[in-house]
């Protein structure tokens, strides 16, 4: 299994506390929901503008074909908009040309069966077939275990993709990990349990611009 490239990943460390949440506008419902901030949305901002540039790069110099970005929602939303965002502005200011992007949001469920079949049921596409001979772009929030993305690799390669390659914002360390490592990874944070920017704990936390650790407050307080 490759490694992870440190060279092209921001590695925050088991024993970083973060910064303290009184110093940036955090929503008053969640002031004492949340441990200090692991990262600031503006260094988030910071990343995915790199990530958008080594992925338009990529593709660019593979010949300038169009890729398909598909989205996993509903974690992955925030991240996909905004790296999107950061791509389409190099597709109009780069002299040289530009990369076609087309977009899906996809959701991902178990079959039944799963253990057995080492596949997921992908919801949101009518016809995977139409995957047929294109260069994918995964847009995923966070790899916990790599387990369910094994799976939906697994999934893709009977729909003859062209590539595909998988960009997401966290890749936390932990020793439940299949040892999967994207293609692009903005973060690489550890094994502690985080929300905002569209991470979520029992559907809160959405709106929370920055990411942090959930509080056992926070825990308690949206528990259902």
């Amino acid at each position: 299994m490759a490694s992870l490239d440190l060279d092209r990943v921001v590695k925050i460390s088991d024993d970083y506390e973060g910064l303290p949440t009184h110093l940036f506008c955090v929503p008053k419902h969640y002031e004492d929901c949340v441990g200090n901030i692991l990262i600031t949305h503006g260094t988030i901002q910071d990343r995915i503008e790199k990530l958008a540039r080594d992925i338009f790069y990529d593709f660019y110099n593979q010949g300038k074909e169009p890729v398909h970005a598909i989205c996993v929602l509903k974690g992955g939303y925030k991240f996909f908009s905004d790296l999107l965002d950061k791509v389409n502005a190099l597709n109009s200011n780069h002299a040289d040309g530009s990369v076609p992007m087309s977009v899906d949001f996809i959701r991902l469920k178990s079959y039944e069966n799963l253990s057995s079949s080492g596949e997921v049921n992908i919801i949101g596409l009518d016809n995977l077939d139409c995957l047929e001979g294109k260069n994918i772009l995964i847009v995923e929030d966070i790899i916990d275990t790599g387990k369910t993305m094994n799976k939906l690799l697994n999934t893709l390669e009977k729909y003859k993709t062209k590539s595909v390659k998988v960009a997401c914002l966290l890749r936390k360390r932990t020793p439940l990990s299949s040892g999967y490592i994207p293609d692009y990874v903005g973060f690489e944070i550890p094994d502690k349990f985080v929300v905002g920017y569209a991470l979520d704990y029992n559907e809160y936390f959405r709106d929370l611009l920055h990411i942090c650790v959930i509080s056992q407050k926070g825990i308690e307080k949206y528990k259902v």
